[in-house]
């Protein structure tokens, strides 16, 4: 085999994959702003991870254009797109809900179920783009809701924060199941997630 030179990897990236991993520094400073609302409770700081995601979203959209426009799509790209999603589009409205008050026991179940499901969605794409694709180079339809739908969720809480309704305040109020707690418009995520993993959901893809 023959030896690569040093940074081969990043000089065979196109200018796709740089949009990719825009995407998912965009997610992880959406971590990073929860974190440091958790710190301050300046709802600023949560309002910028929310804009972060969608920032997110803007650069998901353009990667699939930018390769399509300059002919690059590739195997790595498409790896790329799905581990970049999994953080800004599954991890990153989980922890954002979490901060944002969805804090009990059965709400962390909840969660771990929704980023479960983003997870699996994107790796039963990856192995049946090539079925789903039917002899083009392009897939005719997701099966379930993609994972950039969770902006929607992301959405929503955002405008609970705008509304001082986060924390204590949050939409719906608490409940006790058992011995943990529920905040029921965590249900929402329990939702996408189902949603995200149906296989007789067929979505147009545009």
């Amino acid at each position: 085999m023959k030896q690569g030179k040093h940074l081969s990897m990043i000089r065979s990236f196109h200018l796709a994959d740089w949009f990719t991993l825009a995407n998912a520094g965009c997610g992880v400073g959406a971590l990073f702003a929860v974190m440091s609302y958790l710190q301050s409770q300046d709802v600023r700081h949560l309002l910028f991870a929310c804009a972060l995601v969608l920032l997110a979203f803007v650069f998901d959209v353009f990667d699939g254009r930018v390769a399509r426009w300059r002919q690059q799509t590739s195997l790595l790209g498409r790896e790329l797109d799905s581990l970049a999603d999994v953080i800004s589009f599954g991890v990153a409205p989980a922890i954002i809900a979490y901060g944002a008050g969805m804090d009990g026991l059965w709400d962390h179940v909840i969660l771990i179920y929704f980023v479960a499901c983003g997870v699996s969605r994107l790796a039963r794409y990856n192995i049946t783009a090539e079925t789903l694709a039917q002899g083009s180079d392009k897939v005719k339809y997701f099966e379930g809701t993609p994972i950039p739908s969770s902006l929607l969720l992301v959405v929503v809480v955002a405008i609970a924060a705008v509304n001082g309704a986060i924390g204590t305040q949050l939409w719906f109020g608490v409940t006790r199941m058992g011995p943990w707690q529920l905040h029921p418009l965590v249900l929402m995520f329990a939702v996408s997630g189902s949603l995200m993993i149906s296989r007789t959901l067929h979505i147009p893809k545009l």
